[in-house]
Order: structure tokens, then C-alpha cells, then sequence
């Protein structure tokens, strides 16, 4: 299994990066996956996102050693609600720790579980984003509204979850994909001319195509070449995981 990562800001943006993402494991056949993408309204958006995917990659290596205490054996769908039900106690409680106001917690996040030996796959989105499984996408959008898990940390966590409508579940995953919605945003900024591209020519190149797959910094050679042959970069901050078994 290799796993390619991307996170860059947006041609739009000048002081930060707004999205961030994060990688980690629970044990040797359980891989946690999730990108963020902060609130640009918001107030200082980076931090939220941030916060985020830190606060994630911390519970998982907690479930990773207990369970190798413990010897527990779950699937993803249990480990991804698991650990959301751990984030959803932990971002709330860190709200409130530190005085934050809600604008200051508001980011978008897709999150996922992987079986790495089963090639099984849980996914939830939580706002807006893409999903891509085996050539299959996945498009959620909110009407830029989405609908932040920063909304919702006073009320129970379990009739939140159960409400959730945004979620995935994959089996005999090859190749799977989870994106921030920079990935539409793909706009000309010098005024030269080059040839054309299309958008879903894009994102079927940084999702499906197989090009430099040999490279760990292949997503980064990717929207560099789009750049270079089409003059084209990301207007909104872009993050990517990718998997491919």
C-alpha cells in the first residue's frame, strides 16, 4: 500500500494554509485518514483545521495503545466512530478551555478508517469535499454552507453521529482518495495562453491517473506539471490523500 499526501495554499490566500490533513495509524492493520479545510469566514480558520487533525492523530496512537493492551480487534466502522465520539469530547472540551468562540472552531473534515489487510474502508464527511474509490466520486457539497461539526459540540454526541447522512463504506478498496474542495478551484493566473484542460480532466489526473506513482511526491509533481503545461493552479487551498493498493 502506498499512501501520497498534498496540502498547498491556494492561490487566493497569502498568509496561510487553511486546510490541513493527517495520517496515522491504530495498529499495524488500521490507517486513519483526514483532511480539513478551515473556515475562510471564519476566524483564523488554519487553527481550526489545524487543531483538528492534530487532536485526531493524538487519539488514535491513545486507541493504539490500548488496544495493544487491551487485544482488541475492531472494524473500521467501529474505529471511525470511536474516534469520532473521542474528537467530538476532546475539540469541545479544548473550545471551552480556551475560551474560543464558535467562529474560531469551524472547519470542514473528511475522515476516514482503513483495514488495510481486509482492504475495507469507512468514510465521513463532515461538510464539504470529494471521495474517490476505485474510479468512483464522490461529491459533497453544501451550497457553501456546510454544515461544521464546531456547530453541534454541546449537543450528544450520539444523536449527532446518527444523524450524519455523509458517510461511505468500501470494500476490496485498490485505489481511494479524499480531497478538500480546492480541487475544483483550478483557475489561470498569468493570462498566458496554454493548451486546455479541463476540470475533470484534473482531478481524474490527481485521483485516477497512475503517473509517478513511483514517487512519494507524486500528487506534488502532478499539480506542478498542471501548472507548468497548463497554467493552471489551485485559487482555493488544496489537500489530498491518496491510497493506492
Amino acid at each position: 500500500m502506498k499512501i501520497y499526501q498534498l496540502s498547498q495554499i491556494g492561490g487566493f490566500h497569502v498568509n496561510h494554509n487553511e486546510d490541513a490533513q493527517t495520517t496515522a495509524e491504530i495498529d499495524e492493520n488500521v490507517l486513519i485518514i483526514a483532511v480539513a479545510d478551515g473556515c475562510s469566514a471564519g476566524k483564523e480558520s488554519h487553527f481550526a483545521s489545524t487543531l483538528l487533525v492534530k487532536i485526531i492523530r493524538k487519539i488514535a496512537k491513545e486507541i493504539g495503545y490500548r488496544n495493544f493492551v487491551e487485544r482488541q480487534n475492531k472494524t473500521v466502522t467501529e474505529y471511525l466512530e470511536e474516534v469520532m465520539q473521542y474528537l467530538f469530547q476532546e475539540f469541545g472540551e479544548l473550545k471551552n478551555r480556551l475560551h474560543l468562540e464558535t467562529a474560531e472552531v469551524l472547519s470542514t473534515l473528511l475522515f476516514g478508517a482503513i483495514d488495510k489487510q481486509k482492504q475495507a474502508a469507512e468514510i465521513i464527511v463532515i461538510g464539504d469535499g470529494l471521495v474517490c474509490c476505485n474510479g468512483n466520486f464522490y461529491e459533497f457539497e453544501q451550497d457553501d454552507k456546510p454544515d461544521y461539526l464546531g456547530y453541534h459540540l454541546t449537543e450528544n454526541f450520539t444523536d449527532w453521529f446518527k444523524s450524519q447522512t455523509q458517510k461511505l463504506s468500501f470494500t476490496n478498496v485498490k485505489d481511494l482518495s479524499i480531497s478538500t474542495d480546492g480541487i475544483f478551484t483550478f483557475r489561470n493566473f498569468d493570462e498566458k495562453n496554454y493548451d486546455n484542460i479541463t476540470e475533470q480532466e484534473i482531478i481524474r489526473y490527481l485521483l485516477l491517473n497512475k503517473n509517478f506513482t513511483d514517487n512519494e511526491k507524486m500528487l506534488h509533481k502532478k499539480t506542478a506539471e498542471i501548472a507548468t503545461d497548463f497554467g493552471l493552479k489551485s485559487s482555493d487551498d488544496l489537500s489530498i490523500i491518496r491510497i493506492i493498493f
